[in-house]
């Protein structure tokens, strides 16, 4: 099977603070992929979000004749992450809680699971997952 990759479209209001907070994460942007309305935000190597300036998500979403959720009042998506150890979890939280991010859930420990989520600056909840690899049935 060919190696699939994922493009998660996210509007934005204001693109220049949203790369500001994601490369405080951490996170690089692929310039060849990006510009004034777009940026394209590489989480791995076959994950990507597109982080799109409002008017220009809009226009992808036209024939829908759907309007861009209103993220202050509802959830559309929660864009969980794998984790590589509790610790990365509690790091890559803490890193966006210090770049600005608002608390979405307190960490969740389930022993073989453990999660944490937050805020980005435009509302869209993101989660952190570690889960113990011993505990996956093959």
């Amino acid at each position: 099977m060919a190696t699939n990759n994922i493009f998660v479209n996210l509007p934005v209001k204001d693109l220049n603070k949203t790369k500001e907070f994601f490369s405080k994460v951490g996170y690089e942007f692929n310039p060849q992929f990006s510009n004034e309305q777009a940026a394209c935000m590489v989480i791995s190597e076959n994950i990507y979000a597109m982080l799109l300036v409002e008017d220009y998500f809009q226009s992808f979403i036209q024939n829908t004749k759907k309007e861009i959720t209103d993220t202050s009042k509802n959830t559309e998506v929660i864009l969980a992450l794998s984790a590589e150890s509790r610790e990365e979890v509690n790091e890559l939280v803490n890193r966006a809680l210090e770049a600005g991010a608002k608390p979405y859930n307190d960490p969740v420990d389930h022993g073989f699971m453990y999660s944490w989520s937050f805020q980005d600056p435009d509302g869209h909840l993101w989660e952190f997952v570690y889960m113990d690899p011993s505990t996956i049935q093959q």
